[in-house]
């Protein structure tokens, strides 16, 4: 009975034969295939998220601003006048958001930010 059980699982191991090239090639297509759909999928994620954080900015910005003009009655004339001295309204300058003062005395916010950040 013992000898039958082993020379059973001799024959299986010598019959088999392990995986044929094309069922290698199948799943590493397969593989490949997964791999890109995430990889576009966290790019996209990226992207949302530096819109988010632009859109974020502006607001903040023009809430110190209207906090500035609150506190001294006038505009500041750079995004210097927010991060600086005594009225400090922004802990550290935007990345996405400048303010620059126009031709006309009024203030501008631009943003140089990425695809879909909206104008300010």
């Amino acid at each position: 009975m013992l000898q039958n059980t082993l020379a059973r699982a001799r024959q299986a191991r010598r019959d088999d034969s392990g995986f044929t090239l094309i069922e290698l090639v199948i799943v590493i297509l397969i593989l490949g295939v997964l791999a890109g759909v995430v990889v576009f999928s966290v790019r996209g994620i990226n992207d949302r998220g530096a819109v988010a954080a632009c859109k974020t900015e502006i607001r903040t910005v023009e809430t110190a601003v209207e906090a500035f003009y609150a506190r001294t009655n006038g505009y500041p004339n750079a995004m210097t006048d927010l991060t600086a001295g005594a009225n400090q309204f922004l802990h550290s300058a935007p990345e996405y958001v400048a303010l620059a003062p126009a031709n006309d005395g009024t203030l501008v916010l631009t943003a140089a930010a990425p695809a879909g950040c909206p104008a300010p």
